[in-house]
């Protein structure tokens, strides 16, 4: 964040932007929990770097700044839109393929589950965070980026530490498992099994549905195996002979988008959890049905930003980076 440089052309400019992008998209995705808004940022953050003409001292650090501030600035607006939301809310899922490696290193920073502790932080312990556990950056640097001293951030940091701590699950199902048993209770729904899915379900399973008011959802978190998956057959024999389900990645874990007629209808993702007898079954499942969350998977994706004076997302499904 020290080094200065020459202010550079407007092709350096974009050059060094594009470099960064997946970090900007990363912190305001991590800070909002929404696709739309995070991409939203990533265009302010650009307008602020397109119009610097002198020189930057450390052009990372200085878009790890803006877009951070941005994104404080939105949280006080979206947490009026939360207040009244419908449903439980949930932040909108990155979708990408199952044998997708780049990002899935990172999962724990953006798993969904975190995603939602994070909502129940202050701004500031979020921003902090975000910044240094997601994105490495030391306290002096988040101090710099967030205006307050690096004690200041020490504590904060240490205080937003031990709340996510305290309600993140507290078993960390490895890769492999979470897809074998993903696949399994796939099968299970497809097939109709209500006792197969039972076995798949731990006995106090909670299920969370954001339909956000626009579509049909659970208003109130599921509790029990056999609510959850009664649930679950529902839906799925509500939408009918046209409906499709294929194991995704949801944010880096393994999960489920649920399609009708070829839109998506549903992203789910779940948590597990070590029963008394040894077995590891499903202990959440978090599925996020509201169509407009969901809009940003029926986008084409571009291989490239379409101009230079615009850069975008670069791509329709964001990485999580």
């Amino acid at each position: 964040m020290t080094d200065t440089h020459d202010a550079p052309s407007a092709d350096a400019r974009l050059a060094e932007f594009e470099q960064h992008r997946r970090m900007v998209f990363g912190i305001a995705y991590r800070m909002l929990g929404s696709v739309a808004d995070a991409e939203d940022l990533v265009q302010d953050t650009w307008l602020r770097w397109s119009g610097v003409t002198g020189p930057v001292a450390g052009p990372g650090g200085f878009l790890a700044r803006t877009v951070t501030n941005l994104a404080l600035n939105r949280l006080d607006s979206a947490a009026v839109r939360r207040e009244s939301y419908v449903d439980p809310w949930l932040p909108e899922p990155l979708v990408s393929e199952p044998d997708a490696t780049d990002g899935v290193e990172r999962a724990e920073t953006v798993s969904v589950a975190l995603l939602v502790v994070l909502e129940s932080l202050s701004p500031l312990e979020r921003a902090v965070f975000v910044l240094k556990e997601a994105f490495g950056f030391s306290y002096r640097e988040i101090a710099e980026a967030l205006d307050r001293t690096e004690a200041a951030c020490r504590q904060v940091g240490s205080r937003a530490r031990a709340h996510v701590r305290a309600r993140r699950p507290r078993y960390d199902a490895p890769p492999e498992l979470r897809r074998r048993a993903t696949d399994e209770f796939l099968a299970a729904c497809v097939g109709g099994d209500l006792n197969r899915m039972l076995e798949l379900l731990a006995p106090d399973v909670t299920g969370w549905t954001d339909g956000g008011g626009v579509i049909s959802a659970a208003l109130r978190p599921l509790v029990g195996a056999e609510n959850v998956a009664r649930f679950v057959l529902g839906v799925l024999r509500k939408l009918g002979e046209a409906v499709g389900a294929r194991p995704v990645l949801v944010n880096g874990e393994a999960g489920l988008m649920v399609t009708v007629d070829g839109a998506v209808d549903s992203v789910s993702v779940f948590e597990f959890a070590e029963q008394p007898d040894g077995t590891v079954r499903i202990a959440e499942i978090r599925s996020v049905r509201n169509p407009r969350k969901l809009a940003h998977l029926t986008r084409p994706a571009p291989d490239a930003p379409d101009a230079p004076d615009a850069p975008g997302d670069g791509a329709g499904r964001p990485d999580p980076a």
